[in-house]
């Protein structure tokens, strides 16, 4: 396995799923991780992420220096390139001018970790701090216009530095580095497999729960889904999975997870309707983070109340994934800036004091499809597009009624039909409609209406972290338009949202 230690940067995850890419096992952790700990973990070699920070700030964040003495590869990324030079007797200083973007990377001397690339190609940079003097051992292997140093190596103890970042794509052949990295240099095999994981996950569950019995609140979402499958496949009926119908859900969404679930997958459901305590609840305000904090309480109580009949049960399952680890983590030691909670990330369970089964926490979204297909789940759970938490009461600007959330259910619905009839649904990372808390003027059948506006949100993404806005083929928009017009009693007008993320978030509450 490989150790990712992340210094704070914006692209570690990215370095992860490259590691994983190649088929290798990597993890994430942050600097202040226990130097015993990284040895009983036995890394076949280390990569330091970039980050915020200059080294010589005060309270910028620094590793044991010991992992420097392990007889292991060590990479260092941009902040972690600097900090390597800093630790190992070099010297860093502030850059004459911050290179931004992309550059032309102009490689001096092969030295392994360059094999099989052209001695000038595109790398992406992003600092504003360089090398200035090199430690002993060291040997610049390739600088661009702006940056003398941006790639060292020491050939002897296979330490290598990047200023630049070969995980992003804008680093053209920053693949075939890392795979340089992981396979001349470390050694590493690939090894890692969604069925290798399967077998050692349902493993390691049997053993850990034996007789007892397991809890677990089903979304119906990829995430929960995967969850409830695997454990069911290690433990059978000894897991109950509880449904809340908070009423905010999609047009018929519980009867249709009730048939594929309950039925089809032998999964042992229990379904709670509480659409009234959550509209209830919930009349007459707009605010979305009351919103959450209303759903995510009334939830918890209808959990624990359910969870309480169930005889036995020690332990909770949660479908939490690498990213909520890894965004709960900080590489300061304090919390990071949050935009929205992880609802899987705390809380429920330390309330419930139930010991705590994520088997998925170390994979991201795309090995949880991988996963989800290798233990048999149906297409059309593997594939399901992200839904909220809160569901369509975050997709409601404004105040939430059973009025507009029938119309916004039957507008999602033409959204659902046509993107799947045009092929597009696999394609896209998320595409559904949101319900606007303003009218506007129209004309149907020689009379003028004022009704809803409806906005349609697509957008692509590799994993959330960033999101731009689907080019769908304007024939496709016209004709969803047009039926929502037509078929939805209530809306006139349709709109069409074209920010990407960031700036704005992907839902728009």
């Amino acid at each position: 396995m490989i150790l990712i230690i992340d210094f704070g940067s914006q692209y570690n995850q990215l370095i992860a799923r490259r590691v994983r890419e190649c088929r290798v096992y990597c993890r994430i952790e942050p600097p202040g991780i226990d130097f015993d700990y990284i040895k009983e973990l036995h890394p076949e070699g280390i990569i330091l992420s970039g980050g915020p920070s200059s080294i010589y700030d005060q309270g910028s964040p620094v590793i044991d220096h010991r992992v420097f003495e392990m007889n292991i590869p060590v990479l260092g990324i941009c902040y972690g390139m600097q900090y390597m030079v800093d630790s190992l007797g070099g010297s860093v200083r502030q850059a004459e001018k911050r290179e931004y973007g992309f550059a032309e990377l102009n490689i001096k001397k092969d030295l392994g970790i360059f094999k099989g690339i052209e001695k000038k190609t595109d790398c992406w940079m992003s600092h504003g701090d360089s090398m200035e003097k090199a430690p002993a051992g060291f040997a610049i292997a390739a600088s661009t216009e702006n940056t003398k140093a941006a790639a060292i190596v020491n050939s002897s103890k296979k330490f290598y530095g990047f200023q630049f970042h070969p995980e992003v794509q804008h680093t053209s052949k920053g693949k075939l580095m890392l795979k340089n990295f992981l396979f001349d240099a470390c050694g590493c095999q690939r090894t890692w497999t969604m069925k290798k994981f399967a077998g050692d996950s349902i493993e390691e569950i049997r053993k850990r729960v034996k007789k007892k019995k397991v809890i677990l609140g089903l979304s119906g979402g990829v995430d929960s889904s995967v969850t409830a499958m695997l454990i069911h496949k290690a433990i059978g009926k000894q897991l109950t999975c509880i449904f809340v119908d908070n009423g905010l859900l999609r047009k018929n969404e519980a009867e249709k997870l009730k048939i594929t679930l309950e039925q089809h997958l032998d999964l042992n459901i229990h379904f709670v309707n509480a659409e009234k305590k959550f509209l209830d609840a919930l009349d007459k305000v707009t605010d979305p983070e009351q919103k959450r904090k209303i759903i995510g309480k009334i939830f918890i109580g209808i959990f624990e109340s359910e969870a309480k009949k169930i005889k036995g049960a020690e332990f909770l399952a949660q479908g939490t994934l690498y990213p909520d680890i890894i965004e709960s983590q900080s590489a300061f030691g304090g919390p990071t800036a949050v935009i929205k909670s992880h609802h899987n990330v705390g809380g429920l369970p330390e309330k419930m004091k139930l010991k705590l089964i994520e088997p998925l926490k170390h994979l991201f979204k795309d090995e949880v499809r991988l996963l989800g297909g290798e233990i048999g789940l149906p297409d059309e759970l593997i594939w399901r597009q992200p839904f909220p938490g809160p569901g369509l009461g975050v997709r409601i600007i404004g105040y939430i009624t059973k009025k507009r959330l029938d119309i916004l259910r039957n507008v999602d619905e033409i959204i659902m039909e046509e993107i799947k009839k045009s092929g597009y649904y696999k394609k896209l990372w998320q595409s559904f409609a949101v319900l606007l808390p303003i009218k506007s003027v129209g004309v149907m059948g020689d009379k003028r209406t004022y009704e809803n506006i409806t906005a349609i949100r697509a957008v692509t993404s590799d994993d959330a972290m960033t999101a731009d806005w689907a080019k769908l083929p304007h024939k496709l928009l016209g004709t969803i338009s047009n039926r929502i017009i037509n078929e939805v009693s209530g809306v006139n007008r349709v709109v069409y949202d074209i920010s990407s993320k960031p700036p704005s978030t992907i839902e728009w509450e």
